[in-house]
């Protein structure tokens, strides 16, 4: 049986060596103590402090994440997986805080890696999991939008899956399908990482084979241009058009992993590289694939941050793709992505590579809407407290909304981007406390009579542009009322959102999780797996299958299932 390597947050033996490790482990594996209230593992330090991940990015881990209940294999190498700390967002009373503000996300990137976590038999460090991303993995029937804007809005209410007493309001967008008349020329830079660290099947032979999907794809109107990184970086390939694919193809043959890892000097040049071939109104990106240990170099996620975001602003974008185990830096490759109005997603093995690479590339390259900012305004007459699931990462300061200047999410041609509010009416006995004292110099203000539960309020800037447009729906008691009174199925688009959802919080262990269970996971999914033509909802039921096998923990019933 095989373990991986396995660490808390704790306080590292900062005297050890690996000698030192070695003699330690040689008697056989390291037993671990098991904490049932947090349910986590207090394990032994056997590794020396520099082989450790930082404090603000342990590796947390969960029961279940080794078959045999926390043991550590000695021979294998130590994980310095990188995953930044995620703190849930509470419940906020609509009262003192009525607006909620966040950039959208449509990263995949957590799932694909919690996927790669429960395949092979662990469950996934709870920093992992990102809700919001599991959420939009997924495509949903959604209706195409009509008119000029870009996307269309779907919003549905109903009852909270694991809290009987709460509800759940979902809204979807939908990014516009593009066909191939409509779109632009396109100016590409595959960056990637050829350092030692990649020398893995998992990693530089699975990210070529991803590449060669995605040039079989291309169109002559593409331009595409190969940077590599190691000890220095380097150009392989300059931009080449589209229709000399097997010029492509020999230039990505002759990769191969060795040396440190120059990620920051790697960046600096394909972003040259990027802008001397630039097309005006065209589609000018950058798309690293790494799997994120920079270390030589402009390195830094600071600096990094910075030059990323003066080149976007220049009008070049950057999407991110995730490769392999063990040094895998999740937190540093999320942040690059974000502030270089692109994507994020992680590839565990060839099938995903196709969904991304393949059946997904037009809202990987194509941006039909940038800086697309949500703002949620809830009626205290009618809500009593709300709390976003996910996004923790994306919240926006209110004042943010009406800013032009702050940098908010890009969607891509047919993207589809899903959030959900649980939250709690205004009748309900509930005590949510906001731990805020009175103030001393203001009254509370009147609140003005409405039958809305919320209004919803869309900016967005056209993909070139850099003013922002407003979209506004409202959602009314009426509509939450209909639900209970007829008795109304939800569609099946929010019994599935909110089947991951659950998923997501029984795997961060959430303590918003309520009744929550994998047995009401499973159901509810497979109820509204609808026609599922690639098969990704069904391969979701079995990766909550193998989470429940590996965390057989007991929940409570949980309610309401529904029936068609």
């Amino acid at each position: 049986m095989q373990y991986e390597p396995y660490y808390l947050e704790t306080t590292y033996e900062k005297s050890a060596t690996e000698e030192a490790v070695r003699k330690r482990a040689a008697g056989g594996f390291q037993r671990s103590t098991y904490d049932s209230e947090r349910r986590e593992y207090d394990l032994p330090v056997i590794a020396p402090a520099a082989s450790l991940p930082m404090k603000e990015e342990a590796y947390y881990g969960t029961k279940g994440s080794y078959p045999d209940y926390g043991y550590i294999r000695p021979d294998r190498e130590f994980n310095t997986e990188g995953y930044d700390r995620i703190y849930e967002n509470a419940f906020l009373e609509a009262r003192e805080n009525p607006l909620s503000t966040f950039s959208i996300d449509v990263d995949t990137a957590s799932y694909s890696n919690v996927r790669r976590f429960l395949n092979n038999s662990q469950l996934p460090p709870a920093d992992a999991v990102r809700i919001e991303e599991m959420l939009n993995y997924f495509t949903y029937t959604y209706p195409q939008p009509k008119g000029r804007d870009p996307f269309s809005i779907t919003t549905e209410v109903g009852p909270c899956p694991w809290n009987s007493s709460h509800n759940l309001v979902m809204v979807g967008l939908q990014g516009k399908e593009l066909d191939n008349k409509t779109l632009v020329p396109s100016n590409l830079v595959f960056l990637i990482d050829v350092s030692g660290s990649m020398d893995d099947p998992q990693k530089l032979p699975l990210l070529k084979s991803a590449f060669r999907m995605m040039v079989n794809q291309l169109r002559h109107e593409e331009r595409i241009a190969i940077v590599t990184y190691a000890g220095s970086a380097g150009l392989v390939l300059d931009s080449t058009p589209g229709y000399d694919k097997q010029r492509i193809l020999d230039a990505l043959e002759r990769l191969q992993a060795g040396g440190s890892t120059a990620g920051g000097e790697g960046i600096k040049l394909a972003y040259e590289v990027a802008k001397r071939n630039f097309i005006p109104n065209g589609n000018n990106r950058v798309i690293l694939a790494t799997d994120g240990d920079f270390n030589v170099g402009v390195s830094s996620d600071a600096e990094l941050v910075r030059l990323i975001e003066e080149k976007r602003n220049e009008g070049v974008f950057l999407s991110v793709l995730g490769f392999g185990t063990g040094n895998y830096k999740d937190s540093k490759m999320e942040k690059l992505a974000d502030k270089g109005n692109g994507n994020y997603h992680y590839i565990d093995n060839l099938r995903e590579a196709e969904k991304v690479l393949v059946k997904e590339l037009g809202s990987l390259l194509f941006a039909i809407a940038k800086d697309v900012k949500i703002q949620v305004e809830f009626n205290p007459t009618q809500v009593k407290a709300y709390r976003l699931l996910g996004y923790e990462n994306r919240i926006m300061a209110k004042e943010d909304f009406n800013d032009d200047t702050k940098d908010a999410g890009e969607l891509g041609a047919g993207h589809t981007v899903t959030a959900l509010y649980e939250i709690v009416p205004a009748n309900s006995r509930e005590e949510v406390s906001s731990n805020v004292d009175p103030l001393k110099y203001q009254q509370p203000v009147a609140i003005k009579p409405s039958g809305d539960l919320m209004t919803i309020k869309l900016r967005y800037k056209e993909p070139k542009g850099f003013t922002s447009q407003l979209i506004t729906e409202t959602i009314s008691r009426a509509e939450m009322q209909d639900l209970y009174y007829s008795k109304r199925v939800p569609s099946e688009n929010f019994r599935f959102a909110s089947a991951v959802a659950e998923f997501g919080l029984l795997l961060r262990n959430s303590q918003y999780r309520g009744n929550a269970s994998y047995d009401h996971v499973i159901a509810q999914a497979n109820q509204a797996r609808g026609s599922d033509p690639w098969g990704y909802r069904a391969e979701f039921i079995g990766l909550v299958e193998k989470a429940r096998s590996l965390n057989p923990i007991p929940y409570p019933a949980p309610g309401p299932y529904y029936r068609e």
